[in-house]
């Protein structure tokens, strides 16, 4: 079955993004009561975790196309599911930060960007259904985190929680990244041959315009999903929006995200891929204008939640293939990892950049602003689609 693999590592993705990633949103009110620390102090860890990943990726790309991408993956997911272990016996919050800095070296080598890169890199212009069908089953990572977290909390305490994620992470996790990572490798090895003066021509893409463009312009995007999600309780609450109706329209965001991959393969055949690219940022500033009027007409925020999320859960899919069109194949795994760590910083600092903007003029002014990021971003990216169709 040609799909086995990728089936393989659907499943895969989904635990290890249910193990090392949303089980510390999982676990944060737990730790929050059982160790005594502030919120602030908890959060900073998976900030950190974030970054440190961010700064890791060109490395997982080199190591993607020298031919490792499998073992890469498969020896972060054994190391984050030991880090989570390691939780358990941690007394002082140095040690939690310690610690969650490992779990963000194992993200980079392990979770979507080089799990995408890798297929991509194997499947060339076939990877795009590839990737769906891989985000379409690991959409539910948080679906299959969350309740197994609070019910293994609430019976055998947090660290039976930890034991529980990080023993999944090693011994069921580990062993389907390797069979999933290293069919799809090996079947695109055929794609790349051994050249002794890769490495050195294909840094020539940090010099190109072209990359920077796509970095920066898909990094905003980043950056405005990143404060939208993180800030999205606070702006509701300030708009009047009822508690109740704010949960049950975050919670329906995830599904959202699926919808528009759906989408995506019903309209493959209709739609090019720089068409789905321009839609994506064009539905982010549509969804902040719609979350700006649901505080004078609530009915807007299920347009905000059916455009924020259907576009999250396209642009995952399409920057891959987007990057793999306007740079070229060649030391793909590298200009991915470059490319990813622009887009992760920028979802990393999300959080804080929020904030900054809310103690300079509250939400009043972030949204504005987010919609001024979305239609920037909108604007390198179609600089980069014409430099790179100049070139």
């Amino acid at each position: 079955m040609k799909d086995r693999p990728i089936l393989l590592l659907a499943v895969a993705q989904t635990l290890i993004w249910a193990c090392i990633y949303y089980s510390f949103p999982a676990l944060l009110l737990h730790w929050e009561q059982a160790l005594g620390w502030s919120r602030a102090d908890l959060t900073g860890a998976i900030t950190l975790a974030v970054f440190v990943s961010a700064f890791c990726s060109p490395l997982y790309g080199r190591l993607i196309d020298a031919g490792r991408g499998a073992l890469m993956m498969t020896s972060a997911s054994v190391i984050g599911g030991c880090c989570m272990i390691l939780l358990t016996q941690i007394e002082y919050r140095w040690q939690f930060y310690l610690v969650w800095g490992v779990i963000g070296i194992c993200m980079s080598g392990s979770l979507y960007e080089p799990c995408f890169a890798l297929i991509t890199r194997a499947r060339g212009e076939h990877a795009r259904r590839s990737i769906i069908l891989v985000t379409l089953v690991a959409g539910f990572a948080g679906t299959v985190s969350f309740p197994v977290a609070h019910s293994l909390a609430s019976t055998f305490g947090w660290r039976g929680a930890v034991l529980f994620f990080g023993a999944t992470a090693i011994f069921v996790v580990a062993p389907m990244m390797w069979l999933g990572a290293n069919a799809v490798e090996q079947a695109g090895a055929h794609r790349h041959r051994a050249n002794p003066q890769l490495s050195i021509a294909g840094q020539r893409y940090l010099r190109s315009p072209v990359f920077w463009c796509l970095a920066l312009g898909f990094g905003l995007g980043a950056v405005m999903h990143g404060v939208t999600l993180h800030h999205l309780l606070p702006i509701l609450s300030e708009r009047d929006i009822h508690p109740e109706v704010a949960v049950v329209a975050i919670s329906f965001i995830g599904p959202m995200q699926v919808a528009g991959r759906l989408a995506m393969m019903a309209a493959e055949r209709h739609v090019s891929n720089h068409g789905i690219a321009v839609t994506c940022f064009v539905l982010m500033a549509m969804s902040i204008l719609f979350l700006i009027g649901a505080g004078k007409t609530p009915a807007l925020l299920v347009g905000f939640v059916i455009l924020f999320g259907g576009a999250y859960g396209m642009v995952s899919i399409i920057r891959p293939v987007i990057a793999r069109e306007l740079l070229g194949e060649r030391q793909f795994g590298a200009k991915s990892g470059a490319l990813a760590l622009v887009y992760l910083a920028g979802s990393a600092s999300a959080p804080f950049l929020g904030s900054l903007g809310w103690s300079w003029g509250g939400y009043d002014l972030v949204l504005p602003g987010l919609v001024l990021i979305a239609v920037s971003g909108l604007g390198l990216y179609l600089v980069a689609q014409k430099t790179a169709g100049a070139t």
